[in-house]
């Protein structure tokens, strides 16, 4: 079997360019093998949009402020209540998460932690390190009594 393309300018490899020139496909997910890396790319990708969305949260507390104090004491009910936990604990994760993907950008900007092993360590800690320390955050909160349901 050829890699050479065929009358239509495809194969399984090569694709014809509008100049006439073949040139190689781009690889797909499919091609790749998954890997702890891509997870955390994406997933700062993510909390830059969940931080979007925290900030959206963030500006209306601050109308509620304006609002006067009727509407910041039902905004601070509504934090208190079992969904707010809920969503307060997922914007933390989503900060620790943007912290940690920040760090691991910021090691990989100075050229640090480029091989695989450093790699796969920084890209680890990114993925899987917001959970416990958002877990540790609001188990202090709990006890030091600045957060109770």
């Amino acid at each position: 079997m050829s890699n050479a393309p065929d009358s239509t300018g495809h194969d399984d490899r090569y694709v014809i360019q509008p100049n006439g020139r073949p040139r190689p496909m781009s690889p797909h997910l499919q091609v790749w093998r998954w890997h702890v890396t891509m997870t955390a790319s994406i997933l700062f990708r993510v909390t830059i949009g969940a931080m979007t969305a925290g900030a959206a949260l963030l500006v209306g507390w601050l109308a509620t402020l304006a609002c006067g104090p009727d509407s910041y004491a039902a905004v601070l009910a509504f934090m208190a209540s079992p969904l707010g936990l809920f969503i307060g604990f997922g914007l933390t994760v989503v900060l620790f998460s943007f912290l940690l993907n920040g760090a691991r950008h910021l090691i990989n900007d100075m050229g640090r932690a480029l091989t695989l092993k450093p790699a796969d360590l920084l890209s680890n800690i990114a993925v899987w390190g917001p959970i416990p320390l958002a877990v540790i955050f609001f188990v202090v909160l709990f006890a030091t009594g600045r957060v109770s349901l």
